[in-house]
């Protein structure tokens, strides 16, 4: 008969509890270099999207032996863990992402991958060039922390190792929009979400953070130019794709300098594949630019789609060519819910130090993080990973072979997710 109004205590002596900041950095501390050990294992073995299966296998092993609830082939190779903390209460999503991309590892690191897969048709290098291994680690500490404090959670945290977050392989689904397709938010009533990224450019120990749009819209184009084939020595003959595909590169740089109000916001058009001809002495039928437009503003990124086409179609028929241009629906912006980024920026400070955290501008880098703060209020976050005797002028960037991440900073990741959950849970953001 006396157990309700016990359990109601309970709730609401929880709620007015502080969150023991001291507490979570020891255990940070304690599992840190079991963080470490994970991190390498990941790092060692990436997997590109889509195909994370035994990253998947590895994750959900260790959730597993934490006692959590785990749901595995979520979005193809996701992982959901699911922690019931003992009093009621909300439930918050913990983001971490899972994929590796293409790219050849130079790094000399003992636990360097030596892994390859197919991208494109093609076998290639695999590596963990963005630091998604980090986030997998960080969040897999957390779990831990947070599993050890299972009696004092009122509410549920959700642990969501996202796969795909580089993209899906053409012609495939997947990533945080597949995720919530199959409900992975609505099925345990999330409310919030919270992400963090690592920052090979910024120093272990400091943060960077932006309310409202952070990060651009990404969108993949795909023109491609019919010509005439004909024999190199007589072009006249012919319809050269090669000349008009360099010309339209060149025009499609005329969008962003002089045709784009960048006072307003950034725009970048980057063309990162151009392909046509099998030999020297042929002018070919085709070729095909692919590439990547990024926004930052709804219109502005309509308005740099219509400037593509016409741009393209216009130089195309200059030259009695024709083209194809699609643009794929992409990544919307990554949007930080601007109330909830202040509530829980006594948190953040809390765990950092207020002279590490630092407002920052919007990048033009994407995330797919931006379907989760499409659907609940949500914030993402930019960890530093950069040795502090380091410049970062010269600290190799993301998704560059050369990509390294100081280990150091890896207990300060563990320490905010777990903050950031026990917080949202017991109502203390903004306190």
């Amino acid at each position: 008969m006396r157990i309700l109004p016990l359990l109601l205590l309970a709730a609401c002596a929880s709620l007015g509890a502080q969150t023991d900041y001291a507490s979570v950095a020891q255990a940070a501390e304690d599992v840190d270099d079991r963080v470490i050990e994970w991190r390498r294992h990941v790092h060692q073995y990436p997997e590109l999207s889509n195909r994370e299966f035994e990253t998947a296998k590895y994750i959900a092993a260790h959730l597993k032996e934490l006692g959590m609830e785990v749901k595995t082939g979520v979005a193809h190779t996701g992982v959901v863990g699911i922690l019931k903390g003992d009093l009621p209460g909300p439930t918050v999503a913990l983001r971490a992402d899972i994929d590796a991309l293409p790219v050849t590892e130079r790094a000399d690191l003992p636990y360097a991958s030596k892994a390859t897969g197919e991208y494109r048709g093609e076998t290639v290098g695999v590596m963990h060039a963005c630091g998604h291994d980090t986030h997998v680690a960080m969040l897999m500490g957390a779990a831990q922390v947070l599993s050890e404090r299972k009696a004092e959670l009122p509410g549920t945290v959700v642990f969501l190792f996202q796969p795909a977050e580089e993209g899906a392989p053409i012609g495939e689904e997947g990533g945080a929009e597949l995720m919530i397709k199959e409900g992975v938010l609505r099925d345990y009533d999330v409310e919030a979400a919270f992400g963090i990224h690592i920052n090979s450019q910024t120093p272990v120990g400091h943060l960077n953070y932006k309310p409202g749009g952070t990060m651009a819209a990404a969108n993949r184009f795909e023109i491609n130019v019919h010509g005439k084939q004909a024999h190199g020595s007589t072009p006249w003959a012919g319809v050269d794709p090669i000349t008009v595909a360099a010309q339209i590169v060149t025009g499609l740089q005329m969008i962003v300098a002089r045709q784009s109000e960048l006072t307003k916001e950034a725009v970048v058009i980057s063309v990162g594949v151009m392909e046509a001809g099998v030999r020297n002495n042929i002018i070919p039928e085709e070729a095909t630019l692919i590439g990547t437009i990024r926004t930052l503003d709804e219109d502005m990124k309509q308005d740099v789609f219509q400037r593509i086409r016409q741009t393209a179609t216009s130089i195309a028929e200059a030259s009695g060519a024709t083209v194809d241009v699609t643009i794929d629906k992409g990544y919307p912006v990554t949007y930080n819910d601007p109330e909830m980024t202040e509530r829980m920026m006594s948190t953040v400070r809390a765990t950092l130090g207020d002279d590490q955290v630092h407002l920052v501008n919007a990048i033009t880098g994407a995330e797919d993080f931006s379907y989760f703060a499409l659907e609940v209020p949500s914030v993402f976050y930019f960890l530093g990973g950069m040795a502090p005797e380091m410049d970062s002028s010269e600290a190799p960037g993301h998704h560059t072979p050369d990509f390294v991440i100081d280990e150091r900073g890896l207990k300060y990741g563990v320490q905010l997710y777990a903050n950031l959950a026990m917080d949202y849970l017991r109502g203390q953001h903004g306190k």
